[in-house]
């Protein structure tokens, strides 16, 4: 009897443990990016994720700024949300790789919602752009979440070398890889129905919940300890018992 209730104790513990570990991960989510591609001068759709309102207070609008290394993007059409764009002009025009020529370009993209984003609820928003030939470089997408009451702002950079979980409010982002082979992602060019090139895909995605990872490895930690002290306590309650 007394193994069983040692066992069971042990084991809710372990449990509690596991899931608290658990929690301080939801509790810590934030506005993030998932790219279709990450591939320099690839297609890809950038989704951005809104997993929660301020402080409890219901969602109104999304204010995503463009890294100045973007001249546009596609927005793809929420039927809750209305959509804007914001424009930037240049004192002296800008030459693109195919030698044209222009004077302004999107600065940002705002979706305003036609009835507020419960807190409890999660909603998307995707940008169909080119990704810059910019390898190696990450782009930051500052987003200004605006609710009911307060807003939050995502627009920290960490540190060269640092992660996002080193900042309070960690702005979204792009990190770019190498250019594709010509010829080695064919039919991708202009697709927006999220079925360009699954490899990167399935990369980008691996890369966008690294951080989330490790609560559930903390989480199973905490269980496998519960379990271990359990047989421990059992060890030891068998020693003082005295036989009948």
């Amino acid at each position: 009897m007394r193994f069983s209730r040692t066992f069971k104790t042990t084991l809710a513990l372990g449990a509690t443990a596991g899931l608290m570990a658990l929690g301080l991960g939801a509790a810590s989510a934030h506005v993030d990016a998932t790219p279709d591609s990450t591939a320099a001068n690839s297609y890809s759709l950038l989704t951005f994720s809104v997993p929660h309102g301020c402080s409890g207070s219901p969602t109104t609008s999304l204010k995503i700024t463009l890294p100045q290394e973007l001249n546009a993007v596609t927005p793809t059409v929420n039927p809750n949300w209305t959509i804007s764009e914001s424009t930037e002009k240049f004192a002296t025009p800008r030459t693109l790789a195919d030698g044209s020529k222009i004077t302004e370009r999107t600065s940002a993209v705002t979706y305003t919602a036609k009835t507020p984003l419960d807190p409890h609820q999660r909603d998307t928003f995707t940008l169909s752009l080119q990704v810059p030939d910019t390898a190696g470089k990450t782009l930051y997408f500052p987003t200004l979440q605006t609710c009911e009451k307060g807003s939050t702002d995502w627009k920290d950079i960490p540190a060269a070398g640092a992660s996002e979980d080193s900042v309070q409010s960690p702005a979204p982002s792009l990190t770019v890889t190498a250019a594709v082979a010509a010829g080695a992602d064919h039919g991708s060019h202009g697709t927006t129905d999220g079925t360009t090139n699954s490899a990167s895909a399935a990369s980008g995605e691996n890369a966008g919940n690294d951080g989330a990872a490790w609560p559930a490895w903390l989480g199973f930690g905490a269980g496998v300890a519960g379990l271990v002290l359990g047989g421990l306590a059992f060890i030891r309650s068998g020693r003082t018992v005295s036989p009948k």
